[in-house]
């Protein structure tokens, strides 16, 4: 039997980092009281219009740049009907005709086999990334069979990411997604927090065999960890191949990924197919961007979103990054993927080496292998840690002036972890983990030893 070939493609929702909302004046942030963040505007009522938010736009051209994309200096905004109790317009306002970038490409690595020293690099094209509002938060009250509604979220600002179905696992799409959240908070774009719900992932997956049209997809909706995404996508694919492979067939349905079970369930079909009725936004003109070459002479610069200049500025992305760190100090390229994958540990790192005479390639061992394993033991941050980068170069320069050996620094590094404040020399003093230089000491203290075991001398001697 052809084996089969699984597809995958990605929509991601990031929620744009800014004070306010996407058309409306009303602040954003994570956990407030329900409905305290509510404009007019946000529920609706008639007669409010909606003004567009400069930060947001600035945002995804920002994002689109990084992404390689081509950004539209004229994009439309559309409403997309359908009715749910948290959309209380009873519409949602987005780019469906012309969005904002279009045709990018992200590229990000993996392991092989789980051979951090055998990295692979893929890429994966960016379809378009569209401004569009969230919605509300439905709160399903099960003990008194009603539902509640919460519409601090309503009109947040999301820039939607739509991935080509370039991938084939669920590896691929988590190593994908993790590298899209680097660059995302890189650039400030989105603070990019899964648990916080700022990165939402629905999964397209579908199997065929080789040579034969792509199969019928579903969608797995509302993914909210990368480690998740990997398990609901392969779950998803070897269902899929179960199901065909025993004469059964596919259902083009939505489906939700059940972490507590690890599988995948149906939420709803999508036979009849949803019509959204998507018209232009009769509100809201076209958006209008501009490069150097465009921007018109006496135009207030307050008032204009200029791409170059945006470009510009962008920061360093993880890639340069990584190419940085190997470059400046000699590390393995696997090791700058740990190094920017943990966030503030790239910052961690160059503080020590700046700090201790130890070359690089040794520091990046007792800080991979030491320091980020005791913090993960701990469900620690980095900047959670009761060491310092101040302290651990204080212990590498003690390490490297031979006045400690690597036992007694693993030591002392044990009772740094205790966090009570002790400095490295102060330890090495309490427990006497000095190594002795001086010859003549040494020899008196192996005469002392002999001397105190003289019968254990005399077995030695004779056996």
């Amino acid at each position: 039997l052809a084996p089969w070939i699984p597809v995958v493609g990605l929509e991601i929702h990031a929620q744009i980092s800014s004070n306010s909302k996407l058309f409306s004046g009303s602040q954003v942030q994570f956990a407030a009281p329900p409905n305290s963040l509510v404009s007019f505007f946000d529920a609706s009522l008639p007669g409010t219009l909606p003004v567009l938010n400069r930060r947001c736009v600035e945002a995804a051209v920002m994002t689109g740049l990084a992404l390689n994309c081509s950004i539209n200096k004229k994009s439309l905004f559309d409403r997309k009907h359908y009715f749910y109790a948290d959309l209380p317009a009873g519409y949602q306002i987005t780019q469906q005709r012309v969005p904002i970038a279009v045709n990018g490409s992200l590229s990000y690595s993996l392991c092989i086999d789980n051979k951090m020293s055998q990295m692979v690099t893929k890429t994966v094209r960016i379809k378009q990334i569209q401004l569009e509002q969230d919605s509300g938060k439905s709160l399903h009250d099960d003990s008194r069979c009603q539902t509640l509604v919460d519409l601090n979220r309503a009109g947040v600002g999301l820039m939607e990411v739509v991935m080509e179905p370039d991938m084939c696992c669920g590896e691929e799409a988590a190593a994908a997604v993790r590298e899209l959240q680097l660059i995302l908070q890189t650039l400030g774009s989105s603070q990019a927090v899964m648990a916080e719900g700022q990165l939402r992932v629905d999964a397209n997956v579908s199997v065929h065999h080789p040579g034969e049209p792509y199969g019928v997809r579903t969608e797995v909706k509302n993914i909210n960890s990368i480690r998740f995404l990997a398990k609901a996508v392969d779950y998803e694919i070897q269902r899929q191949i179960e199901e065909l492979e025993n004469g059964g067939t596919i259902l083009n349905e939505t489906r939700a990924f059940d972490s507590k079970l690890g599988c995948t369930v149906p939420m709803r079909d999508k036979e009849g197919k949803q019509d959204y009725r998507f018209m232009p936004e009769p509100n809201l003109p076209p958006l209008i961007l501009y490069d150097a070459k465009s921007l018109p002479a006496n135009m207030n610069h307050q008032q204009v979103i200029n791409i170059d200049w945006i470009h510009e500025r962008l920061p360093d992305l993880p890639s340069v990054k990584r190419e940085k760190l190997v470059e400046q100090y000699g590390i393995l390229p696997e090791h700058s993927f740990t190094l920017l994958n943990e966030d503030g540990l790239a910052e961690f790192f160059e503080s020590v080496v700046k700090q201790t005479q130890m070359k690089p390639k040794r520091v990046i061992g007792w800080i991979l292998n030491d320091v980020l394993s005791y913090l993960k033991q701990h469900s620690l941050t980095v900047k959670e840690s009761p060491v310092s980068s101040f302290v651990l170069a204080d212990l590498l320069n003690l390490l490297e002036k031979k006045e400690i050996s690597s036992t007694a620094a693993k030591q002392v590094l044990a009772e740094l972890w205790k966090g009570e404040g002790k400095t490295p020399l102060d330890i090495v003093k309490e427990q006497k983990l000095e190594l002795l230089q001086d010859q003549k000491e040494l020899e008196q203290i192996c005469q002392a030893v002999i001397d105190g075991h003289e019968n254990e001398v005399i077995m030695m001697v004779l056996g």
